[in-house]
């Protein structure tokens, strides 16, 4: 849960990474990204900032943002129905990004969030730049962070059903309640 106060703030601060990035949004887009805390209310710690800009039964196009030092938590897109889940291309337009995924744990710079070693099980470190980008199978479990200097990415995909990801941390709500 986050206060209202606390969600206009992130919103101006994201606009502000955004536009800094060399993206425009309107003023209007800048007061719909949507602030996620993951239910934790710790979301400087772990949350991110999503500002979708297309959403069919097909496609989806947002641009997120990372605070810096902020992480977003470690999730997978399941199968819904007969679709095998989303499928995601994340491409780094400003900030770095470490990406965690499956394989050999090479975890070097990024950090585990402190207390929760044994929700965050994939430990292979891709450090990626702007212009970089990775793509996510369907059902590919990942999380990602950045450090000081917080980043800018664009993020497509297959349809998108944000509400049905899936989260190692059992204690993750993936719809942020905004007190008054």
């Amino acid at each position: 849960m986050i206060t209202r106060a606390e969600q206009t703030e992130a919103q101006r601060y994201a606009a502000e990474m955004i536009r800094r990035a060399g993206i425009t949004i309107t003023d209007a887009e800048a007061n719909s990204i949507e602030i996620v805390d993951f239910g934790l209310s710790n979301f400087e710690r772990e949350g991110i900032q999503v500002l979708t800009l297309v959403q069919t039964e097909r496609i989806s196009v947002k641009v997120l943002v990372l605070f810096p030092n902020q992480t977003e938590p470690e999730h997978w897109h399941p199968p819904v129905g007969n679709d095998p889940g989303k499928e995601e291309t994340v491409r780094v337009i400003s900030g770095s990004v470490y990406f965690f995924i499956s394989g050999e744990d090479t975890l070097k710079e990024g950090f585990l969030v402190g207390g929760k070693q044994d929700v965050y099980s994939m430990r292979k470190e891709v450090l990626m730049q702007p212009c970089d980008q990775i793509t996510l199978a369907p059902g590919e479990k990942h999380w990602f962070q950045t450090r000081e200097t917080g980043a800018v990415m664009y993020s497509f995909s297959t349809i998108a059903r944000d509400a049905l990801d899936q989260f190692t941390d059992s204690n993750i709500v993936r719809v942020t309640e905004i007190q008054d």
